[in-house]
């Protein structure tokens, strides 16, 4: 009960900030809570959330914010592990109790700038500015944004080992799987996850989003309009996946897979990149997705795209200092260090530009393939969907539904209310 009360007041308040056409409050910094020392400095307690192999950058950062604010205050800020997926759920359970500073993917700032969680940045124009176009479009409703750009390489494209494919090769997926069958190698992707899934139906004319409640989708992979028809991408990928060499493997056990030498190419992101270059060492490679052949047509394959940013909770008793802190996370500097200590792709433009991020394969890899990216904007009601399709193919399509029926089925889950 507790849990539909939550999803109703959500569902309002999207639906209060899609109609308001960007006349919808704003939250930024106001007044705070100036408790003072005995010599009449500030004293300020700040609560941030990260995830633990993010706590020594954090830290630094952290240290180097104290000083430059030296005698400006007096600070108490302190660090909790959270994981960052789970933000948006944790926040709004307790956001009294949540932290001040926090960071979130960019698909969670939706509903947590509708429940009314996050305050507007109020130096907007310095930090568009100073970060990529994209990620201020991810960190914005309406023309307002609501946090602070932080990293650009949450996104997927191709590894492969230079050993066994060359450039040639890799700008196929028909070829990929031709020389690895050859080799007796493997093509590993997480097939039955819908965000990888996404990569055959993204480019081919048939749409997917989000709908204006900001909560239910709408889906025209069943379509039978198009030059590409939904049929005609069901068939495909059966036909693909039916190669002994395509190998459906959840993302988190591909380092084990690399290790033994038979994964000779895989779709990931650069959360594996250290992994992959372990295996493949000097061969080690990476590029944009390959295309695919479907209804005549050589198709780039899509991908999802996604940021993370900083928020700050409008409920900060410190909210001034919470902005400061969040900034000074995400300026160039820090994203820099974030790259250097981490290998995080930066938002920040000076910084994405930098001679270091440019010889790294991987983050150059996430560029390339965003053009023919998407930001993540779905419902909850696309996910299982997607997993009892894939799981289907990957079966042989035991029932021996036809490739619209399956079609059909698909897209009748992903845009049912979500109440059903």
């Amino acid at each position: 009960m507790k849990k539909t009360l939550l999803t109703c007041l959500i569902c309002a308040s999207l639906l209060s900030l899609c109609s308001c056409s960007g006349n919808s409050p704003v939250q930024t910094a106001g007044s705070s809570s100036e408790a003072q020392n005995d010599n009449g400095i500030e004293q300020v307690t700040l609560k941030v959330w990260a995830e633990e192999a993010a706590f020594d950058t954090m830290n630094e950062m952290i240290e180097s914010f104290k000083e430059a604010h030296r005698g400006e205050a007096e600070f108490n800020i302190t660090i909790e592990q959270n994981l960052d997926s789970k933000t948006k759920d944790v926040i709004l359970g307790d956001v009294h109790n949540g932290a001040d500073v926090f960071p979130l993917p960019d698909d969670q700032l939706s509903a947590m700038a509708a429940a009314g969680v996050l305050s507007a940045i109020p130096s907007q124009e310095e930090v568009s500015a100073a970060n990529t176009a994209e990620s201020v479009a991810a960190a914005s409703i309406n023309g307002v944004m609501y946090a602070y750009p932080m990293t650009a390489d949450n996104g997927y494209f191709l590894y492969y080992n230079k050993k066994f494919l060359n450039e040639s090769d890799v700008s196929s997926l028909e070829r990929i799987l031709e020389v690895c069958e050859e080799k007796n190698k493997e093509f590993s992707m997480e097939f039955n996850s819908g965000w990888y899934m996404y990569s055959f139906f993204g480019n081919t004319g048939l749409e997917l989003g989000l709908n204006d409640d900001g909560v239910t989708n709408y889906c025209t992979w069943n379509s039978t309009d198009n030059s590409i028809k939904g049929a005609d991408v069901v068939n495909r990928m059966m036909e693909l996946t039916s190669s002994p060499a395509f190998v459906n493997r959840a993302d988190g056990d591909l380092p084990a897979a690399l290790a033994s030498g038979k994964v000779i190419a895989a779709i990931s992101g650069v959360w594996n990149s250290t992994d992959v270059e372990k295996a493949f060492g000097s061969d080690y490679g990476a590029c944009k997705l390959p295309t695919y052949q479907v209804a005549g047509k050589q198709v780039q394959m899509a991908s999802f795209t996604g940021f993370k940013m900083m928020g700050v909770n409008y409920y900060s008793e410190h909210l001034e200092w919470a902005h400061k802190l969040a900034d000074w996370f995400t300026n160039e500097q820090n994203q820099t260090l974030s790259f250097e200590k981490r290998n995080i792709g930066p938002a920040n433009k000076n910084a994405a530009a930098s001679d270091a991020v440019s010889k790294v394969a991987a983050i150059q890899a996430v560029i390339a393939q965003s053009e023919y990216g998407k930001l993540q904007r779905v419902g909850n009601k696309f996910w299982t969907p997607c997993v009892e399709f894939a799981d289907n193919i990957l079966a042989g399509n035991p029932s021996h539904l036809s490739a619209q029926k399956m079609a059909d089925n698909l897209v009748k889950e992903i845009t049912a209310s979500v109440i059903d």
